[in-house]
């Protein structure tokens, strides 16, 4: 084996042995990440099982309607000076332009 050879030889061991310590190195300088842990928590007493009924028509709730209706409210009288304030305030939210 000439010197030249020899020299080619040990250069590609040197080069692969730089390659793979520089291989090493980046795979240590990785960031690792830690997480917390997620726990899930369930109720395993209650049954799993699903009931699927027959739809079922219901009847007339057998309460009266209540006494007051629109109607009655409408028909209620009024407090003059609660009516007042309505109107007041309903002015001023809503003022009327005035055209001459």
């Amino acid at each position: 084996m000439s010197s030249n050879n020899r020299n080619r030889s040990s250069a590609c061991a040197l080069l692969a042995a730089l390659l793979l310590t520089l291989a090493t190195s980046v795979a240590n300088a990785e960031a690792k990440l830690e997480l917390d842990t997620t726990e899930i928590t369930g109720a395993r007493e209650l049954p799993k099982v699903l009931y699927i009924v027959p739809w079922k028509n219901t009847e007339p709730d057998p309460r009266p309607l209540p006494m007051r209706s629109l109607v009655d409210e409408a028909l209620s009288p009024v407090d003059m000076d609660v009516f007042r304030r309505q109107v007041r305030y309903h002015q001023l939210l809503n003022p009327v332009e005035k055209s001459d």
